[in-house]
């Protein structure tokens, strides 16, 4: 095991090179300027639009605006800020969280872009099910269809990494330590809890997620918020310590063995984009499926996506473990914490009594409402390899594999996470450079159509 870990960080350190980084953001600054900051300019007006005030219930598509924003968040919200925010603090030290920041600032344009594009190249199917996604718009709109076969392979691999063993280890972790449940056990019980919903399709799962996510989202804000608050006079000192660390790396202190820049850049970078997904590729299959006519709409509206997630989640989390120093202290074992298990103990030091509890109870949702929106991309990444017909089949083999990523060990299941992000990202990213043009067309247009903005101020004659 120790030799496969060994192979996986190797592979994981190449693929998350220097040319991966400058793609991801390159894309990331070509379309915020080409949109000039659309994410920065239109965000007022994407707040009315989530409102339900321009839904048509008339228009194509299964779900409404707001349930894909929703479903979106399930696959973001929840581990990426727990585990994934602890791994990045572990790995890289506090200044990982302004890299993860600069992900999410960019990362919000290529959202708007690529969730543009999934509703303009869609395919609604005769039975009205919905196929989109960066597939669709690398055949139909790039004309290169091997890209998006690739992309799709990719993606159906990485729904089993990302999708599926990473949140189910992230489950087992802090609940085996809090309420000594095996993995195996967690494992299991989350591959027959997600069975039960995900045969019910993108409508099934929109509706569980529009209910799941709002609730546990706000449990666990209130638990960070009280932990921020009780400290709140050490905040500008957390903040100096995140801003310095970020430039510069960050020296060993207690039980934390310190961390150069370059892994401050990488670890914060990786781990942001695991936690927003923007880029990935996943969130256009789901905001593909929103009931409109517009694509710049649920473009705008996807772009939240990456704010919500890391501009407040991911920062309340890292604010919550820089004002302990958890990240300084050291287990039973002598091992420092990292993942779930370090915001845990963050949350315990932070809220004696409660607050480990807080994480545990706040990940098995969170992570159970990303495993279900993930097995959703990955299935129709295989009815666009393979047809309708291996849907189910791929169904039963994820909900297999859910006891397996329980049980494995915590920091090979992430470097696995981060090769399948990495491969799935460079197919999407190429295809969105070069249908940077479409973007801006389309944005130029609607944007310079009142009747379009504003459908309610100019109702259509009867």
């Amino acid at each position: 095991m120790q030799e496969f870990h060994q192979i996986v960080e190797a592979l994981s350190s190449a693929l998350w090179g220097i040319p991966t980084i400058l793609l991801l953001v390159g894309v990331g600054i070509f379309i915020s300027v080409a949109t000039a900051f659309i994410q920065l300019r239109k965000f007022g007006y994407t707040l009315s639009l989530i409102s339900g005030k321009y839904d048509d219930p008339d228009d194509p598509g299964e779900i409404s605006h707001f349930q894909a924003l929703n479903a979106s968040l399930t696959a973001t919200i929840g581990v990426g800020n727990i585990a994934g925010v602890g791994t990045a603090i572990a790995m890289g030290g506090p200044g990982a969280l302004v890299w993860m920041w600069l992900t999410a600032i960019f990362g919000m344009g290529i959202k708007y872009g690529e969730c543009l594009l999934s509703l303009k190249y869609r395919v609604i199917n005769k039975n009205g099910i919905i196929s989109a996604g960066p597939m669709y718009y690398l055949e139909r709109g790039l004309k290169r269809k091997w890209l998006g076969v690739l992309f799709a392979l990719f993606a159906a691999i990485a729904s089993l990494g990302i999708g599926n063993m990473v949140q189910s280890n992230s489950v087992a972790e802090p609940l085996a330590t809090y309420f000594a449940i095996p993995k195996v056990a967690t494992g299991l019980v989350l591959a027959f809890l997600v069975f039960l919903v995900i045969v019910g399709g993108i409508k099934r799962i929109a509706q569980v997620a529009s209910k799941m996510v709002p609730i546990v989202a706000l449990y666990y804000i209130v638990g960070a918020l009280i932990v921020i608050i009780t400290n709140f006079d050490q905040v500008g000192l957390a903040f100096n310590i995140i801003f310095h660390d970020a430039f510069t790396g960050t020296a060993a202190t207690g039980g934390f063995t310190g961390a150069a820049l370059a892994s401050a850049i990488r670890f914060g970078i990786a781990r942001g984009v695991f936690s927003n997904e923007a880029g990935l590729g996943s969130a256009p299959i789901a905001h593909g499926a929103a009931k409109t006519r517009e694509p710049v709409r649920e473009g705008l509206v996807a772009m939240l996506g990456p704010f919500i997630d890391t501009i407040v989640f991911c920062t309340m989390t890292a604010l919550v473990i820089v004002l302990t120093g958890a990240h300084t202290y050291t287990s039973g074992t002598g091992d420092a914490y990292t993942g779930a298990v370090l915001t845990a103990k963050a949350f315990e030091m932070g809220l004696p009594g409660p607050g480990g509890y807080t994480v545990a109870i706040s990940i098995i949702f969170f992570a159970l409402s990303a495993i279900i929106t993930w097995s959703y991309y990955g299935d129709r990444c295989v009815a666009y390899l393979f047809g309708e017909k291996l849907v189910v089949p791929y169904r039963y083999l994820y909900c297999l594999l859910l006891p397996a990523g329980a049980a494995m060990d915590l920091n090979t299941v992430w470097l696995i996470g981060d090769c399948m992000n990495v491969l799935m990202m460079w197919p999407n990213l190429v295809g969105i450079l070069f249908l940077t043009p479409i973007i801006f067309r389309e944005t130029k247009k609607y944007f310079n159509d009142p009747t379009r903005i504003h459908p309610d101020r100019f109702p259509v004659e009867e």
